[in-house]
């Protein structure tokens, strides 16, 4: 689900970053080109690099990403994997042809859970900017499709907590420092404008097909 690329050597796991959807500069001016290029070709290939030397020294044959983020002891190999997932699926959720607002299903999931669109994006903008320090905030459903918005710190990712991931915000510094420097909730806000709701729908519907 979050675009990882894996390959396997002798049994043991071998990440690949996957190729940046979009160009570089496409996302301005929500968020600039050298942003970017800082956040996916330097901090997101760190913790890409890390991972497959902790996945190397692992006594544990790991079968994916996902499988370490749920099972994982908390630590250095745990935080790797979920930091190399949550920035994938972070910026595989964006397109320079994104903004606006979802429809169909999740539309109405939404309009359900939180009232209206304005308000889910209120809150999810309100829990972005009250994690203390770095963190992520999510949109996450589970087997009921009841959409929630979970935030938390560090490498938080909700996997762990067998929920589904529908959307998420990077709120590490790294993700918004350059272009917005200390306002957090100025980044989240503009952050609507890129949103890649087909992407984010398509996310919502495939629950659908695990359940049937």
């Amino acid at each position: 689900m979050a675009h990882t690329d894996t390959q396997h050597d002798n049994n043991r796991l071998i990440m690949v970053q996957p190729e940046l959807p979009y160009a570089p500069d496409s996302l301005v001016p929500a968020i600039s080109a050298r942003t970017i290029q800082y956040h996916w070709d330097i901090h997101t290939r760190t913790y890409i690099d890390n991972l497959n030397r902790l996945v190397a020294a692992s006594d544990i044959a790991w079968t994916s990403v996902e499988d370490i983020i749920r099972t994982a002891d908390p630590g250095s190999l745990y935080n790797n994997a979920a930091q190399t997932w949550n920035h994938i699926f972070y910026f595989y959720g964006l397109s320079p042809a994104g903004g606006g607002e979802p429809t169909g299903d999740l539309a109405k999931a939404i309009a359900r859970d939180f009232g209206s669109f304005e308000r889910f994006y209120d809150a999810f903008v309100d829990a972005g900017t009250a994690v203390f320090g770095s963190g992520w905030v999510w949109l996450t459903t589970d087997n009921s499709r009841r959409l929630a918005i979970h935030a938390g710190s560090n490498a938080y990712n909700p996997l762990r907590e067998d929920l589904v991931p529908l959307l998420v915000a990077d709120v590490w510094e790294h993700a918004y420092y350059l272009d917005y420097q200390n306002r957090r909730a100025e980044a989240l806000r503009r952050l609507a404008d890129i949103i890649d709701w087909t992407t984010i729908e398509k996310r919502y519907a495939r629950l659908d097909a695990i359940q049937s």
